[in-house]
């Protein structure tokens, strides 16, 4: 898929931790270790030779400490061949963002619906439909931004405020 993809003129693939749903068959994200990323990642590396490839973290892999998130994150980088890893929160990981960042690994932030907070948000739903939510994720947005993320998923966020988060 990763070579299909590059062929077709696709010049960046995030490896996400949603293959959990999607190729082994679990209602969520949450079951997906550390070490199936990894390896996935390395496949999907192994099949491209310019894509610029991104990591997902997977549940609670990043989020004790920005130690642990530093060490798994560089592992993404060294054992898996990726260029930059991508994690979900918001103000919250703006700490992790900023020490990943300031120690040379490139960060995609990714707030809305975040599918390792499932459970806690209430479902799949779209996220910020009211104005103090909407405040919310703009306020992430800015925070992920100014700890050095580099680009921002928004999923299941409205239009609008989506185009205003982009702005």
């Amino acid at each position: 898929m990763a070579r299909i993809a590059e062929q077709a003129g696709v010049q960046v693939l995030l490896v996400g931790d949603t293959l959990g749903m999607v190729v082994q068959g679990h209602d969520t994200t949450i079951p997906v270790t550390l070490e199936e990323m990894l390896y996935h990642t390395r496949l999907v590396v192994r099949g491209t030779e310019r894509a610029f490839i991104i990591g997902d973290l997977p549940f609670m892999t990043y989020n004790v400490s920005s130690d642990q998130a530093l060490a798994n994150a560089a592992r993404f980088l060294q054992q898996a061949g990726a260029q930059s890893v991508k994690l979900e929160g918001g103000r919250h990981m703006a700490p992790t963002i900023h020490r990943l960042v300031e120690n040379g690994i490139p960060v995609m932030a990714h707030i809305g619906l975040t599918p390792q907070s499932v459970h806690q948000i209430g479902g799949w739903r779209v996220q910020g439909r009211t104005k103090v939510a909407a405040a919310r994720l703009l306020d992430d947005a800015t925070a992920v931004e100014e700890a050095g993320a580099y680009a921002v998923v928004l999923e299941l966020v409205p239009t609008e405020l989506a185009a205003l988060i982009s702005q």
